[in-house]
């Protein structure tokens, strides 16, 4: 790990490491993208409505829309930021304000660990390395059980439904745990590993651990039978 990233996989803010464009061990280049830390982790194929009204974000997202390019999503707490992300795509521009404010809405597409970080600009900017998944991926089987508790996990805790459409022939974890009532922490940790059957296993155990309170609420709900 290097000696700017705090233990977790977290930059501290206020280090600044200005990393030079280099080839990876695979000879890929490391690119450079425009960065947005926010409170909240986006997997691939998340939508993510956002309200730009910062100057320096309405110039980011500005030259974005122009040359057609993504954004980076990093999960930002008070003093740290995270290691991993996910790029953002504009879908479109819902809405622009005389004032310069715009709603947008976009789509997570890749993973990206960060490299370097660059301060030289208004907005933050950094040297990413993208990856994608090295590791098994889930059987049907799994996938379909894991479907099954997240349903079940949604309806007790009283949530509405947001996936449309789940194709178990294809890894689904991203897609369930975008809608999961758990915390960032948990996200972060689904979105940088690198195994769909690692994500998928974790995801069912998340399920186990809330389903029986979930399900004892429900029947003490439902009251006595008489």
């Amino acid at each position: 790990m290097r000696g700017d990233v705090a233990p977790g996989g977290y930059f501290p803010f206020g280090v600044r490491s200005y990393a030079q464009p280099r080839k990876d061990a695979h000879n890929v280049t490391i690119m450079r993208i425009p960065l947005f830390p926010l409170d909240t982790v986006i997997f691939p194929g998340s939508a993510l409505p956002l309200h730009i009204f910062e100057e320096r974000y309405r110039e980011m997202v500005g030259e974005c829309l122009k040359d057609d390019r993504p954004f980076g999503v990093v999960r930002a707490e008070r003093t740290e930021m995270a290691l991993i992300g996910c790029t953002a795509r504009i879908v479109r521009v819902v809405e622009r304000y005389p004032d310069g404010r715009m709603d947008i809405l976009c789509e997570g597409v890749r993973r990206f660990e960060i490299e370097g970080l660059d301060e030289s600009r208004s907005f933050l900017q950094a040297d990413v390395d993208f990856f994608d998944d090295v590791g098994n991926s889930s059987t049907r089987q799994d996938r379909e059980e894991c479907a099954a508790l997240h349903f079940e996990t949604l309806h007790l805790a009283g949530i509405a439904d947001a996936v449309t459409h789940l194709d178990l022939n294809e890894p689904v974890a991203f897609q369930l745990a975008d809608a999961l009532p758990s915390d960032l922490g948990f996200k972060q940790l689904l979105l940088g590993s690198r195994s769909d059957a690692e994500r998928t296993a974790r995801l069912r155990e998340f399920y186990y651990d809330v389903l029986p309170q979930l399900r004892s609420a429900a029947r003490a709900s439902d009251g006595p039978v008489a």
